[in-house]
């Protein structure tokens, strides 16, 4: 490609993209709430009824939200004590292989996920205090989680194609 333009974003960096927002979106709200509720507090001496339960499943599920594109930015945490020295090669190799890796666990953790929150579902599990479901937060984080695994394999495959 010539001309200096950029290629458009690729399916999954849209996908990554967007649910970012959407967790920034429910942080926003959670943020709001809280604001509110201490507002409420400080005036009146009641808050939002059921606060705090709100914002524990708003803040599970932005976690999740954040973290595809966080891994396409390459954004995690890492510790490259051992590999200051080493060639970029055997650096992206490696960094492919932790890729892989995270990807399985993200499955891993993804199928519990989603078991977990069948499971919350059909036992119509709910939160104390407002008697929210929390089963489809729960699932949610464990379609989240596949998203993540795919994203973290494509991040392994853009990896193999840099430059040596």
């Amino acid at each position: 490609m010539t001309g200096g333009a950029a290629p458009p974003p690729a399916l999954v960096d849209r996908v990554a993209r967007g649910l970012a927002i959407f967790g920034g979106l429910f942080m926003l709200a959670a943020a709001t709430m809280v604001t509110t509720s201490v507002v409420l507090r400080w005036l009146f001496t009641s808050g939002v009824k059921g606060d705090f339960e709100m914002v524990q499943i708003a803040t599970a599920v932005a976690v999740f939200a954040f973290l595809p594109l966080c891994q396409l930015k390459r954004g995690n945490v890492f510790v490259d004590t051992f590999t200051l020295r080493t060639p970029a090669w055997f650096n992206r190799g490696l960094d492919r292989l932790w890729d892989v890796l995270y990807a399985a666990f993200a499955l891993l953790i993804g199928w519990r996920l989603i078991v977990g929150g069948l499971d919350a579902i059909a036992s119509r599990t709910s939160s104390m205090v407002l008697a929210i479901p929390i089963g489809w937060a729960i699932l949610a984080t464990g379609l989240m989680a596949f998203v993540l695994a795919g994203v973290t394999l494509v991040s392994a495959r853009r990896l193999s194609e840099e430059p040596s």
